[in-house]
Parts: C-alpha cells; structure tokens; sequence
C-alpha cells in the first residue's frame, strides 16, 4: 500500500546529493581561483602567472631582454610564457577536478561543467 514512499525517499536522497555536489563544486570553483601556477619562456627570462582557471594574474620580465631591435623576441617570449601558463593551468584544473570527482564517488573520466 505504501510502496511508492519508498521512490520519494530515494529521491529525497538524490536531492540531497545534488546539493552537495553543487556545494563542492562551487568550493571548488573558488579553490580554482586561489591556485596559481607559473609558466615560463626563455629559460626564466618571462614568468606569467595565472590561477587554475586561466585568469592571467602576474606577467615578470626580466630587464635584460629588453632591446629594440629584439622586440619580437621579447613578444613570442611574452605570449610562450602565458601559453605555457594557461596550459599548466589547464592541467592544474583537470586535477583538481579530478579529486573532486574521485572524492563524490563518481568516475574518474566524468567531465563537469567547468
């Protein structure tokens, strides 16, 4: 008689656990926004550093590469330093995702939404 009380028992449960997940994952987006990683060029000479999620947040150039007639050199140092920056970026997000997810009991390969 009371069979179908035991469906929204269930789906209680399952809306409770889609609220902790959306209360990890925004722990996380946070946690992304705090951790930086640094991307270098030119064997140090330009560091760019931005956080997990890609947001430049630094650039350092070292004086001595500066000379006129070297301007596209410093340029292509200055953007391999930021690309090196977004990709470390990159696959510091992927990691911290991944915890995430190992940690939620979900699979490993899940993509989330980020």
């Amino acid at each position: 008689m009371l069979k179908g009380l035991g469906g929204l028992a269930d789906m209680g449960k399952m809306m409770k656990a889609a609220q902790d997940m959306q209360t990890k994952m925004a722990e996380m987006q946070d946690e992304l926004n705090r951790v930086t990683v640094v991307g270098e060029s030119g064997a140090g000479l330009v560091k760019a550093t931005a956080t997990a999620k890609g947001e430049l947040t630094a650039l350092d150039i070292d004086p001595s590469i500066f000379n006129a007639d070297e301007k596209e050199i410093v340029e292509d140092l200055i953007l391999a330093a930021i690309k090196d920056a977004q990709s470390k970026a990159s696959d510091k997000s992927q990691e911290e995702i991944q915890k995430m997810t190992e940690g939620l009991g979900l699979p490993a390969d899940m993509k989330l939404p980020f």
